[in-house]
C-alpha cells in the first residue's frame, strides 16, 4: 500500500497579538480559544473548531520547530460552514468586518463552494464558504 496522509490535524498561525487574535476568531468566526501545555511546560494557545485546531505563535517568540520564515499576515485560509452565506454577511456587518469580496463561486477540495472573503487582525485572508 502506498504511503499517504489522510487529514490535517492542525496548522500554525504566527500572529502579532495572541489576545486580539483569540478574540477575533472567537467573536467573528465562532472558534474556541484554548490554552494547552506541551511537554516543554510552556503555555500555548490554540483555536478549536470542529475536529481541527489552529495553534498560535506570537511573532518574534515562536515555538520550535517553526516555519523557516514565520510572518503575521501570510496565510490564506478557507473555512467551511453550514451557516448560510447570507447569515454570515449579516453577522460580519454586525461586527463591522469588511467583506473584501463575495459571495463568489469557487472550487473547494470536494467541489463547488460559495465564498465570502475577509481579513483577520494580521491581514490573513479568510474565506468563509458553503458547499454549493
Amino acid at each position: 500500500m502506498p504511503i499517504s496522509v489522510q487529514s490535517l490535524d492542525h496548522l500554525v498561525l504566527t500572529v502579532t497579538d495572541v489576545d486580539v487574535t483569540c478574540a477575533f476568531y472567537r467573536d467573528v468566526l465562532g472558534m474556541t480559544p484554548q490554552a494547552f501545555t506541551p511537554a516543554d511546560g510552556s503555555t500555548r494557545w490554540a483555536l478549536k473548531f470542529g475536529t481541527q485546531k489552529i495553534n498560535l505563535h506570537k511573532a518574534g517568540a515562536e515555538f520550535t520547530p517553526k516555519a523557516r520564515t514565520p510572518r503575521p499576515g501570510s496565510a490564506d485560509l478557507c473555512f467551511l460552514s453550514d451557516t448560510p452565506i447570507a447569515d454570515w454577511r449579516t453577522h460580519l456587518n454586525d461586527h463591522d468586518i469588511t467583506i473584501e469580496e463575495g459571495p463568489l463561486l469557487r472550487t473547494g477540495a470536494t467541489g463547488p463552494i460559495l465564498s465570502l472573503y475577509i481579513r483577520d487582525p494580521d491581514g490573513n485572508l479568510i474565506e468563509i464558504s458553503n458547499l454549493a
